[in-house]
């Protein structure tokens, strides 16, 4: 039963695994490939790793999509679950880390964000802030998926594909209906009511 327990289907975390592999690749290639159609931070060229992009960029974004692989891939609870611990971490440092550099001057900065306002508004939500919302809320829906334990993946047997069938509980109610229609028949019963009564 335990075993069965600690052992999960793989299309349970398919679409959030999968999810958490793109937001990841999103965040780790978007400060390279972004410059290409005037959408990035300073310096606005394609391709220039700086110190910030790695670390407030390309390390959360692999972070992420390394624990959207393992809950993709992953026929085991607590890994799942160590997947998604780690994706969330990753997508609180993608909404915080530009609120941590401007306190903590001792870690690289992202750079600004260029273009107009709207642009600049639109590349804060992209790169850090909106990203890593995103990712976070995704990884509490897997969290919240496999730290309940589903019915059919308690009952599951483990070493077979099939689930224990519960107790049907159709013969408790042929009883009770054979109990019922008893009592109706003895109740209309002519023959019956006429013993009962006094002579």
């Amino acid at each position: 039963m335990m075993a069965g327990m600690l052992r999960v289907r793989r299309s349970q975390g398919a679409l959030s695994g999968a999810l958490l592999v793109l937001l990841g690749a999103w965040g780790a290639l978007i400060p390279f490939v972004g410059p290409y159609f005037h959408y990035a931070y300073t310096p606005d060229r394609a391709w220039a790793l700086t110190a910030g992009r790695m670390w407030l960029d390309v390390l959360p974004g692999v972070v992420t999509l390394a624990g959207g692989i393992v809950v993709l891939v992953s026929r085991l609870r607590p890994a799942a679950l160590l997947g998604a611990w780690l994706a969330a971490l990753a997508g609180a440092w993608f909404a915080l880390s530009g609120l941590i550099v401007t306190r903590w001057t001792a870690l690289p900065t992202p750079g600004m964000p260029v273009g107009g306002r709207a642009s600049m508004v639109l590349e804060q939500f992209g790169f850090f802030t909106g990203l890593g919302v995103v990712i976070v809320f995704v990884a509490a829906l897997v969290l919240g998926r496999f730290t309940v334990v589903a019915a059919r993946d308690a009952t599951t047997v483990p070493g077979s594909g099939s689930a224990a069938a519960p107790a049907s509980p159709r013969p408790i109610r042929a009883v009770l209906t054979r109990v019922a229609s008893g009592r109706s028949r003895s109740g209309s019963d002519p023959s019956r009511q006429a013993d009962k009564v006094p002579g």
